[in-house]
């Protein structure tokens, strides 16, 4: 537009709503995969579960859930949770009860 040339309601622009932020897919939809790991722990057993797509919060409140559950401790790094030792069972039932289909990864 040239310069002084205002207007307040260009024929150019859509008069329709945006639409909202994609929001993370229903927890029952996602692909939760739990498995037990010793790659990079120093010969440690871990459990880690992948494929959650949830906000840092949302992932946070979770690990303590599977935490207490297990009776172990656990961590989250890179939007992966590990827990300590072979947590595999309890961490399937944890996750059930959370609402989402986790299956059980590799061996």
């Amino acid at each position: 537009m040239p310069k002084g040339s205002w207007r307040e309601f260009s024929g150019s622009e859509s008069l329709e709503r945006p639409e909202p932020p994609s929001a993370p897919p229903a927890r029952a939809l996602q692909k939760v995969r739990v498995q037990r790991t010793k790659a990079g722990k120093g010969g440690k057993l871990v459990t880690a579960i992948t494929g959650l797509e949830a906000p840092e919060a949302e992932l946070k409140a979770l690990l303590k859930q599977l935490k207490a559950a297990a009776g172990t401790g656990g961590t989250l790094k890179d939007r992966v949770i590990e827990l300590q030792g072979d947590q595999v069972a309890a961490a399937l039932t944890a996750l059930e009860k959370a609402g989402y289909r986790p299956k059980q990864a590799g061996g």
